[in-house]
């Protein structure tokens, strides 16, 4: 798996305007998503399929939900 270059996306996106940057503060950089970023920062984002039933079905037998305790509201 290929990891995000973090420097990098700090360096465009809180970096100064006159040098490329995004000039964004260190709050509006960490409040976006990597979808939204991408798309300030011109970087064409990855499209993936939506999840098949199978996969769903995959998920869900391997991590089911934990049955509640009796009387339990939680």
């Amino acid at each position: 798996m290929r990891g995000l270059d973090w420097p990098g996306l700090m360096k465009m996106g809180m970096g100064p305007e006159r040098m490329g940057g995004l000039g964004l503060t260190p709050a509006m950089f960490w409040s976006l998503t990597p979808a939204e970023l991408a798309l300030m920062l011109g970087i064409e984002a990855s499209v993936t399929a939506g999840m098949t039933r199978d996969r769903l079905a995959e998920l869900a037998a391997r991590y089911p939900d934990a049955p509640r305790p009796p009387g339990g509201n939680s």
